[in-house]
Formats: C-alpha cells, sequence, structure tokens
C-alpha cells in the first residue's frame, strides 16, 4: 500500500523516460533500412535493389501514418512490415519478425539517453507501493520499446505498458487513459501522468481526471493555454511532487 496519497504514475515514454534529443527521421530511416536490408539478405529473401527498397519502406510508412492521422487510430507497424516482407513472397517466423522490427527502431534507441538517477527513483517509488507504467503514443511495436526498455534496466519497474499500436487509441484520446488505469488496477484521482506534450499528455490526462505532470525542460510551453498541476524539468524534481500529496 502507498504511503502517501499517489498510488500510481504513468509515464509518456519519448522524451519524458527516455530523451532521444534532436532527431532526424530521414537519416534514421535510411540507417534502419539498410539493417534490414542486410538481415533480409542473410534470411535469403529476393529483394530489389536497395534504392528501390528504401523507396518503398519509405512510402508505405508514410502513408501508414498519414491515414491513421486522417482515421485517428494508431497503425502498428509490425503489420505492416510483415505485409511488406509477404509481398517479397517470403514469410517471416515471429521471433524474425520482432528481429526485423528492432532492427528499424535500433538508430533511434541508440539516440535515446535516461536521466542519471531515473532507475533509482522508479525502484524507491515502486518500493513504496506507488504502481508505475508507461503511455505512449507510438507506432513502434511492444516488443521492441520492451526490449529498449529491458536493456536499460527500466522495464521492471513498469509492469503496465500501454502503446497506443496496441489499443489503437492515441492520447489524448480517452479510452487509451481509461484502458491503462484498468491495466494498473488505478483510479484516475489518485494517478499522476507525467509526459512532455500539452496536448496530447497533460490535455488528455486532465480530461480523464489524472493529475497532470508537464516535463519541460527548456519552459517553451511557459505560458501555454493548457495548464498542467505541475511542471518539472527534470524526472528528479517528481518524487517532493508526489510526497505533497501524503
Amino acid at each position: 500500500m502507498a504511503t502517501n496519497g499517489i498510488r500510481g504514475i504513468l509515464f509518456d515514454l519519448g522524451d519524458t523516460l527516455l530523451d532521444f534529443g534532436p532527431v532526424d527521421t530521414i537519416d534514421l530511416f535510411e540507417k534502419g533500412a539498410h539493417l534490414t536490408y542486410s538481415y533480409l539478405e542473410q534470411l535469403g529473401v529476393s529483394l530489389p535493389s536497395f534504392g528501390v527498397y528504401h523507396r518503398r519502406q519509405f512510402r508505405a510508412v508514410r502513408w501508414a501514418y498519414a491515414w491513421s492521422h486522417i482515421i485517428g487510430r494508431e497503425f502498428n507497424s509490425m503489420d505492416m512490415i510483415g505485409k511488406l516482407v509477404s509481398r517479397m513472397g517470403f514469410t517471416l517466423e515471429p521471433e524474425q519478425l520482432a528481429e526485423l522490427a528492432w532492427l528499424w527502431y535500433e538508430p533511434l534507441g541508440k539516440q535515446a539517453t535516461v536521466e542519471p538517477g531515473a532507475g533509482e527513483m522508479l525502484a524507491a517509488f515502486t518500493n513504496d507501493g506507488i504502481s508505475l507504467g508507461v503511455i505512449s503514443n507510438t507506432f513502434i511495436p511492444a516488443v521492441v520499446l520492451d526490449r529498449h526498455l529491458d536493456s536499460l534496466d527500466l522495464l521492471q519497474y513498469l509492469p503496465v505498458r500501454v502503446y497506443s499500436c496496441d489499443v489503437r487509441y492515441r492520447k489524448p484520446h480517452p479510452r487509451i487513459f481509461r484502458y491503462a488505469l484498468a491495466e494498473a488496477g488505478l483510479e484516475a484521482a489518485e494517478t499522476m501522468l507525467v509526459g512532455d506534450t500539452p496536448k496530447a499528455d497533460i490535455r488528455g490526462a486532465k480530461r480523464a481526471g489524472l493529475i497532470a505532470v508537464l516535463k519541460d525542460p527548456s519552459a517553451k510551453y511557459a505560458g501555454y493555454r493548457i495548464h498542467p498541476d505541475h511542471t518539472i524539468a527534470t524526472l528528479a524534481e517528481l518524487p517532493q511532487i508526489v510526497a505533497g500529496y501524503g
């Protein structure tokens, strides 16, 4: 049982728990394309030239991303990858498909950093009886993100992980928050959401009844029309805020 009034904390992933910094999407996509192309060659898949392969993959992702925003539902890149490989006349085993998805993500994953002391903070919250989890807008499959979190020794502290590509709804839609709360066995009023995006994280959390904490290291959202309950520059400030609800 938690020793204070907060029984649960849900974290956004990108630029909240993991900091990716400036991202060159085109460059990272090309690096991922090279890694996956080499892997498929090793598996004996009949491939077009790298240039053709790269363009086809890029168009497929760009179209899936655009369409998902038109219909308001997330797509899962694992499904898309499987279909693309199938069109090449090849079927991958589940573990091979997971490895292919990981290789697409790997260049981006290598950019990620974790704040010093973040793991210790999560461990302390867990020891205090506070339930922790992740709620993320992402088309990257769970098997990949879980693998990354595990490599950083964070997965053990985050038993509840809700990715939009699995539930199809993205923040700020209330369904993804309700789903996460149900998975964690929490009530909204006793749960914090920590995120870096005012519209998706803060607006969504407040509408769902959660306590909303904005991570804003550069104060770029100071004076923004969407007001969080608390603002932090680093995760190290979070324990003091949580203690205030005791």
